[in-house]
């Protein structure tokens, strides 16, 4: 046992003095390392031979020492920095996970609050209208205990008889419309001279200053798909261009402020609050049942249309757009019919109007969502990217030109200005060629869209190739944005040389601009 504890003495010690020597030496090293009289001494010992070379080269090499330890200190302050910083984004996430669990445990208590009063409410309903106070036939909604009671009766039609009102906007317009009279419409324009004259009424009345290009882009949008995006950095005019065109024809345009907490459609169109009886509308909702009634071009504006997910809250109208017999564009409002509803509100569904055309603007930065495929597939995207350039114009007044005319309009420019044979034929070759080394196909509703983009764009007095390259550009190569790029340089600069030769030097500036933007992003 002795021996043992001799042994494990002489061990341990040992250890310990390993660790000593080693603290020690780190001590050591350190006190050399920052012993300035001994570098002094040493500098006094060899510079009384330095050379005028020698001088210089010992300053140069102080300095960088100098540098060096600089350089080292500011490092290690980052670090500390940066580990304090972590240490309080640590904390202030389990400060944040805790005050969502007391908040969660108050959305429970406030659930089993609203419970427990609509199961009072329930009783006393029971209690006031005796047995068949909540039968079908004739529910009672006591408002005294059996003292004033209002009775709601339910027709074989399905109808609930109340003297109740819950859409008030709604109404508003049944009672406007009543004595309205409409206006005498301007329906001898062409589309030339309503794409200039939209364009000198913006500059002249408005002081605003949009390339004629980007009005016949904005009208062939038109025609080709109910809506249109606006895109591009901020300050361009994207808000501006549907604001003014509302006034252009006399009739505002009704401007929805996208909100990021939107999720789901009752943000655009509102939602029956089951409290009240009311339905809270919107004035989206007041402007798509007003068109109804009339025969105007209604513009609806989403603005900052992806600062929350465009695919959330306008889900349902990207189907019911989508649908091909208009007759069937209807919005489910409410479950049920009552005898006070409007007048257009059928069985609780609203018709969803064909003078309606639905403009959203969408800025690219970190703050906004990148907006889906399936939206892009259906809407005709407008490129602003470059602020307006001021000219001068002749003033221009406003017209009143007919939803029936404007229609007129673009099935003429169907007729006149159809896709030639010849450019139909090359984007069947463009298609198979793309197809073939990208895997990317353009689809019967991009091809069906520019059928319908392409006749309107030149009856405004643009060039056939120019919107075929245009089309191309904003819904067939920005596909490839989701492509692996790095691996397809190769392919893409094929595209700009197969496009050159396929529809001539000089032609499809659009697309090849968009085609090299993406070669150097990636």
């Amino acid at each position: 046992m002795n021996e043992y504890l001799k042994w494990f003495f002489a061990f341990i010690t040992d250890m310990l003095q390993g660790y000593a020597e080693m603290f020690l030496g780190i001590a050591r090293g350190f006190r050399q390392v920052f012993d300035i009289p001994r570098y002094i001494k040493q500098f006094r010992q060899y510079s009384g031979s330095f050379g005028t070379p020698g001088w210089i080269l010992a300053i140069l090499s102080l300095v960088v020492v100098v540098l060096i330890y600089v350089l080292l200190v500011f490092m290690i302050i980052l670090l500390i920095r940066k580990y304090f910083r972590f240490r309080h984004s640590i904390v202030s996430n389990e400060d944040l996970l805790e005050e969502i669990s007391l908040l969660q445990q108050r959305v429970l208590k406030l659930v089993k609050e609203k419970d427990e009063i609509m199961a009072m409410k329930v009783s006393a309903m029971g209690v006031g209208g005796g047995a068949g106070a909540l039968s079908m036939a004739g529910g009672a909604l006591p408002d005294s205990q059996g003292e004033g009671q209002e009775q709601e009766e339910l027709t074989e039609e399905g109808v609930i008889v109340t003297t109740d009102m819950r859409f008030s906007k709604l109404m508003e317009v049944d009672n406007f419309y009543k004595t309205y009279t409409p206006p005498e419409y301007d329906n001898a324009i062409t589309l030339a001279e309503f794409a200039e004259r939209f364009r000198n009424f913006a500059c002249s009345r408005m002081n605003l200053y949009y390339e004629l290009k980007t009005i016949r882009l904005f009208i062939a949008g038109m025609a080709s798909t109910k809506l249109i995006i606006l895109q591009g950095i901020s300050g361009t005019g994207k808000t501006s261009l549907p604001y003014s065109f509302g006034k252009f024809l006399q009739k505002d345009s009704t401007i929805a402020s996208v909100q990021p907490s939107w999720r789901d459609r009752t943000e655009l169109f509102g939602y029956f609050n089951e409290f009240t009886k009311n339905f809270n509308e919107t004035e989206v909702l007041k402007r798509i049942y007003a068109s109804s009634y009339n025969n105007d071009i209604n513009i609806i504006l989403l603005d900052e249309m992806n600062i929350a997910r465009v695919e959330y809250y306008f889900a349902e109208m990207l189907s019911i757009l989508e649908m091909p017999d208009p007759n069937e564009w209807e919005l489910d409002i409410v479950p049920n019919v009552w005898s006070t509803d409007p007048e257009h509100l059928d069985h609780g569904k609203i018709r969803i109007p064909q003078n309606v055309w639905y403009i959203g603007t969408a800025n690219n930065d970190d703050s906004t969502f990148s907006i889906a495929d399936k939206v892009y597939d259906r809407a005709q995207p407008i490129n602003l990217d470059a602020k307006g350039i001021a000219f001068e114009a002749p003033d221009t007044p406003p017209i009143n030109m007919g939803f029936d005319h404007l229609t007129e309009l673009f099935e003429e420019a169907f007729k006149m200005y159809p896709i030639s044979q010849e450019n139909l034929k090359k984007i069947q070759q463009l298609d198979l060629w793309v197809i073939e080394k990208l895997r990317v196909a353009f689809g019967n509703r991009i091809l069906m869209q520019m059928g319908l983009f392409v006749p309107v764009y030149v009856a405004c007095g643009g060039e056939e190739l120019d919107a075929i390259d245009y089309v191309l550009a904003t819904k067939i190569f920005r596909k490839f944005e989701s492509l692996n790029l790095a691996m397809l340089r190769d392919e893409l600069k094929e595209l700009c040389v197969y496009l050159l030769k396929l529809f001539g030097k000089g032609q499809m500036k659009e697309s090849i601009a968009y085609l090299e933007r993406l070669q150097k992003l990636f």
